[in-house]
């Protein structure tokens, strides 16, 4: 019986948007870009400046002299954007007052072994889903009733069509970008070291890896070259960057040879 480990060849790219109303302390929008879940730039009504969090995301400007401007002026409409979103969810929900939140989350995933690219949109409104798209099948989830009237007009004007357009080209070619940018820092590549604890000879398995980047990892049990239904753990970051997880394995459910061991 074996315990099996790769890492996932998927980058990620990422912007998350946040509108709020009457929150006291908190800026009235943020906007934050992570690459595989790293912040590399970030945004907020109170400064009015998207800046780069990363060293290495100053390079943007050799190619794109305008660049931080350019995406300023991006989240400064985005801004405004989030305060008529949020008055349209309140219309729609039929909620008058108090504090709320608009956010979004847009993004592309690519697959630097195959080259494939998938794209993510999806809108909540007060920490619950409100609309979604599904890339699948290119339609969008309504996830409350008040938003299917959002889903009609979304898909009787293209809209899905347009967000494809935008994550297969401008997301990617970002996503590739950055990723070139900081490659160092991103591609690297660090295998976990392993060890297991039973606390007891009834007690389940447990096999730990930490020290891994990144942090797209799957861990699993094996016997006899099939994987085995187990206990998972979450992936958690470490004090110097690389990450740490578990997997658990009840021995009383996988039956052993006469003479068999772990």
């Amino acid at each position: 019986m074996l315990v099996g480990y790769f890492l996932l060849m998927i980058h990620t790219l990422r912007y998350f948007e946040t509108a709020s109303s009457q929150i006291s302390g908190f800026p009235q929008f943020v906007g934050v870009g992570l690459v595989n879940d790293l912040v590399i730039m970030h945004y907020d009504s109170n400064t009015k400046r998207l800046v780069p969090k990363q060293e290495w995301m100053n390079n943007v400007t050799e190619e794109e002299p305008q660049h931080w401007e350019d995406e300023t002026q991006v989240c400064l409409n985005l801004e405004q954007a989030g305060k008529v979103s949020i008055e349209n969810v309140k219309q729609r929900l039929n909620v008058t007052g108090g504090s709320h939140l608009y956010q979004w989350m847009k993004g592309c995933d690519w697959d630097d072994e195959t080259d494939e690219i998938r794209g993510y949109y999806q809108d909540a409104f007060d920490g619950e889903d409100f609309i979604s798209l599904d890339w699948t099948t290119q339609t969008w989830v309504a996830s409350k009733p008040q938003a299917f009237a959002t889903k009609l007009s979304w898909e009787r004007n293209g809209v899905a069509a347009r967000w494809k357009n935008y994550f297969d080209h401008v997301c990617a070619e970002y996503l590739k970008k950055f990723m070139r940018y900081g490659e160092k820092t991103l591609k690297r590549k660090e295998l976990p070291e392993v060890w297991f604890l039973q606390k007891s000879s009834s007690s389940p398995v447990t096999c730990f890896a930490s020290g891994f980047y990144p942090d797209r990892a799957v861990l699993f049990w094996t016997k006899d070259g099939e994987e085995l239904l187990e206990d998972w753990g979450e992936i958690l970051p470490n004090h110097d960057g690389t990450f740490q997880t578990s997997v658990s394995l009840d021995l009383s459910s996988v039956p052993l040879e006469t003479g068999g061991s772990l």
